[in-house]
């Protein structure tokens, strides 16, 4: 025993003096090269007193980055991640130049700019070094991973659950709809999962609700219920706001809402991790997760992820520089696009670059480095959502060579995830599946020349912006109007006559008070509100939902001209006679009883009338819901933001994602009853889950929080083997 102590030490010191003599090399090197960094005094020094001093640099170096840099990152916790992430050049270059300060006779010195650059590149250097060290190192690796599931065993004592039980990594890549997988899958784009799906795994497509999008299909996967979350933002009379689905406040009441209702606190609750996600779903190991993001105090683990990773210096600076270079990527692909004449396209420039360099680099690798992490430490379940595609996706189109090389970076994190599940002190089974997928096509602004905004306003008899004035559909909305407006007057004036009017006019004797009360200038401006390719109308001035007959008494034109337009597919609104009816081109009209999925649903596929008929009991539908055209034949749909791939309603592509689990799992269906076959709505794949769960592990208990400070530092132990970085 105590000669395998000896031996595990003296690995130990070996793997510290050669990380040591590369990193004296690497400080040597680049003060020869940078005219701003020096390692002698001014009057020169010899060879063996400059590698003195070199060695002596960056032994101080590596010495403060071990002590001093988790101190730093955690003080840092509340600094906006993106923020951090730029920050890590500054910290580190800070350190270099103290480091500096420490060698005997003032012999090192860099000017700040440069210590920035010296100080990346010795911690991207140490750290390649030491982790070729320990992958290689077979021995001290499986030593790691014994320790820290054993310190994991006695933490949890008798609520731990065993080891022999597997346990489940559900995750979720974003946007990936099933025909993409497919197709990548066939390409050779992701290895990975088409060997899964040549043995190990079944893939099974599934029907999103309505609102096809991750506010919606997450709520109602984590914490089985969707209810009334009729799109991705929408405005709620009761209230006066508008419920925008990523926005924390909006998180957190949605997720209390689920709760609520289902009276469970979601699929995690049972010594679960929920990582980068909008919902916790009952987990309470989070990071990354919007509705505990606005909580604050040490009880606020969400930002624990962030520590985790970036506690390393030289994961830092790696992903940092990854950000750049995604930057830079994303212009260069945006430039060829615009050279090229690519159509449909959007703008992609301002703050977008950023922002999807942080989805596909540092959320990435957060989120990877926490699954991975969360599997050392032996944790019943996780989920976690990888963002990359969509994003990617919206601005560059679903089928583009962008969205195709992200594909291919999301099958090398779930080749990553596998191989360090193999280490892990239990089992894992790993289940991926998407929340939406997304359908490709021009904007509806771009094919018409204005936006459902100016086309609402212009059915209303209300002012549009100038561009939007001059185009052909906003001068025919403009024109039904007008005409809509005359017989409108007409109309009343010959009710007026026969005493049958319902109220007086809105100006004393004059037709301009009866212009103003239809054209809503009385009342506030209508909201219009998208949500990919689904739009919601709301009236703000009328409480309660209004109804086809009221809307109609003041603005006559506006449901036939939205209904009439060729990019727009069908309307739901409510209705005296019928309760609801879905409208359609060529004055189409269903009740919403007698909804079947021919008619005005016809292009949309098997389930859209259960879908809207669904979405029509909610309590804060809109007004008008609004759907755009979808073409079968193309895939093609209009989106009401500028996004070239989009989802948020039905339509092709976007409403149909995937579950992809291993075959020991048995089938998703069975048990659910009379299904048609398939798998509908995100509440039904939350009972999937949920059961795939119980099958190993019985009811899903909450547990008490288990861990503090000594975790975190396991947790960023965990990820020294498998550092993620921009591979």
């Amino acid at each position: 025993m105590a000669e395998r102590r000896w031996r595990r030490a003296g690995s130990a010191l070996l793997r510290v003096i050669v990380v040591w003599a590369v990193s004296t090399l690497t400080l040597l090197a680049l003060a020869g090269l940078l005219p701003d960094f020096q390692l002698q005094s001014d009057d020169g020094d010899s060879a063996t007193r400059t590698a003195v001093t070199a060695a002596w640099g960056a032994g101080a170096f590596g010495l403060l980055s071990a002590l001093v840099w988790p101190l730093v990152v955690r003080a840092l916790l509340l600094v906006p991640a993106l923020v951090l992430g730029l920050l890590v050049f500054f910290l580190n270059g800070s350190l270099l130049l103290i480091a500096l300060r420490l060698i005997p006779d003032d012999r090192g010195d860099a000017a700040p700019e440069t210590a920035v650059v010296v100080a990346a590149v010795m911690s991207a250097v140490a750290s390649a070094t030491s982790t070729a060290l320990a992958v290689r190192d077979d021995d001290a690796y499986g030593r790691r991973l014994s320790r820290l599931a054993t310190r994991r065993r006695r933490r949890q004592g008798a609520n731990g659950t065993g080891a022999d039980c597997p346990g489940m990594v559900f995750l979720q890549l974003d946007g990936v709809g099933h025909d993409v997988l497919l197709r990548a899958v066939k390409d050779g784009l992701m290895p990975t999962l088409a060997g899964w799906l040549d043995g190990t795994h079944r893939l099974t497509p599934w029907r999103t609700d309505w609102s096809s999008q991750t506010g919606a299909s997450q709520l109602g996967i984590l914490h089985g219920s969707n209810h009334d979350v009729p799109a991705f933002r929408w405005y709620e009379k009761d209230t006066g706001r508008i419920v925008v689905s990523n926005r924390p406040a909006s998180a957190v009441e949605l997720q209390r809402r689920a709760i609520e209702r289902t009276g469970d606190g979601g699929l995690l609750t049972l010594d679960g991790a929920s990582r980068g996600n909008l919902f916790s779903g009952g987990a309470d190991q989070v990071a990354l997760v919007l509705s505990v993001s606005t909580r604050r105090g040490r009880e606020n683990r969400s930002r624990a992820g962030y520590f985790a990773y970036f506690s390393d210096p030289a994961n830092a600076v790696r992903t940092a520089l990854s950000f750049c270079a995604e930057v830079v990527r994303e212009i260069q692909q945006a430039t060829r696009a615009r050279f090229r004449g690519d159509s449909p396209r959007v703008a992609r420039g301002g703050t977008y670059p950023l922002i999807r360099a942080f989805a596909t680099v540092v959320e990435r690798d957060v989120v990877v480095a926490a699954v991975i992490g969360d599997m050392l430490a032996g944790r019943t379940a996780v989920y976690a959502d990888l963002v990359a595609y969509d994003e990617v996706a919206h601005h560059s189109g679903p089928h583009s060579r962008d969205a195709a090389k992200v594909l291919e970076s999301l099958d090398r994190s779930v080749a990553l995830l596998a191989k360090a599940a193999a280490h892990a002190p239990r089992a894992y089974r790993i289940v991926l599946l998407s929340d939406h997928g997304q359908s490709p096509g021009e904007t509806f602004e771009g094919e018409y020349g204005l936006g459902l905004k100016d086309l609402v306003r212009a059915g209303c008899g209300l002012p549009v912006s100038r561009r939007a004035g001059r185009t052909a559909c906003g001068a025919e909305a403009r024109d039904a109007a007008a005409d809509a407006l005359r017989i409108g007057l007409h109309r009343r004036h010959q009710e007026d006559e026969q005493g049958f009017a319902t109220s007086p006019p809105a100006g004393p004797g004059s037709d301009a008070g009866a212009q103003r009360e239809h054209r809503g200038e009385a009342g506030a401006d209508p909201i219009v509100l998208a949500s990919g390719n689904l739009g919601l109308i709301s009236f703000p001035d009328q409480p309660g939902r209004l109804t086809r007959e009221q809307i109609e008494a003041r603005h006559p034109a506006l449901l036939s001209t939205l209904a009439n337009h060729p990019g727009i597919g069908f309307l739901l609104v409510a209705s005296e006679r019928h309760g609801s009816v879905v409208l359609g081109p060529a004055g189409a009209e269903v009740p919403i009883a007698e909804l079947t999925d021919d008619g005005p649903l016809a292009p949309f596929g098997k389930g859209a009338a259960d879908a809207v008929r669904r979405t029509d009991t909610f309590p804060h539908v809109a007004d008008i819901m609004v759907n755009s055209m979808y073409d079968p034949a193309t895939g093609r749909i209009h989106a009401f933001e500028q996004q070239i791939g989009s989802h948020g309603g039905l339509g092709g592509e976007q409403s149909q994602p995937f579950l992809m689990a291993p075959v020991e799992l048995g089938d998703p269906l069975e048990g659910e009853g009379d299904t048609g076959g398939e798998l509908v709505g995100a509440e039904q794949l939350h009972r999937v889950l949920k059961r795939w769960l119980r099958e190993c592990t019985g009811p899903q208990i909450p547990v008490a929080e288990i861990g503090g400070d000594p975790e975190q530092e396991d947790f960023r132990r965990s990820l020294e083997p498998y550092p993620p970085g921009d591979r």
